[in-house]
Order: C-alpha cells, then structure tokens, then sequence
C-alpha cells in the first residue's frame, strides 16, 4: 500500500492540518517508508510461534506495598478551596 498526494492532503484535511506542498511531499515518503515496513514485518512466518508476554524475558521487580508514611488529614486539608467532614468539595460536573 502506498499513499498518493491527494491521500496525504485528505488526511492533513481530515485532521485540520495545513500543510505546504514541501511538507506533504516530505510526509508522502515517510508514510510510504512506515507502510513498507509494515509490510516487511507482516510478510515474516509467524506460524507456530507462541507470543513472548515480555520480549526480554524479564520479570517485573516490584516493590512491596507498605505504607511510609503517616495520614495526616488535617495537614492534607489545608489546601482545600472547600471542605467537609474532612473531604474536599470540587464543583459539580455532571447533571
């Protein structure tokens, strides 16, 4: 698949993007270039192979989830616009 002139000023209509008739020469080919990648990647025989969940196969390192600090809800509520029973108030966004 390749993209034509008029492909790439559709798209730059599409998305509200002017765009000089440099850049859309210039974009032409580095969609073009993506496209034959695409195309070279999916031309690979992937039959019989299983997906890799990670491709280094790595193990995630986590962290144990521990509390570090205190709560301090009067300290945390002290940049509170509005409050209430110890909750922030924010505006109403839906009816």
């Amino acid at each position: 698949m390749s993209l034509s002139e008029d492909d790439i000023r559709r798209i730059a209509d599409l998305g509200r993007i002017d765009i000089t008739d440099e850049q859309v020469l210039a974009m032409q080919g580095e969609l073009n270039d993506i496209f034959r990648m695409i195309e070279k990647i999916r031309s690979v025989d992937t039959e019989g192979i299983a997906p890799m969940p990670n491709p280094h196969d790595g193990v995630q390192r986590l962290r144990a989830d521990a509390v570090t600090e205190p709560e301090d809800r009067q300290e945390n509520m002290k940049n509170a616009p509005e409050q209430a029973e110890g909750c922030f108030l924010v505006p109403q966004v839906i009816e």
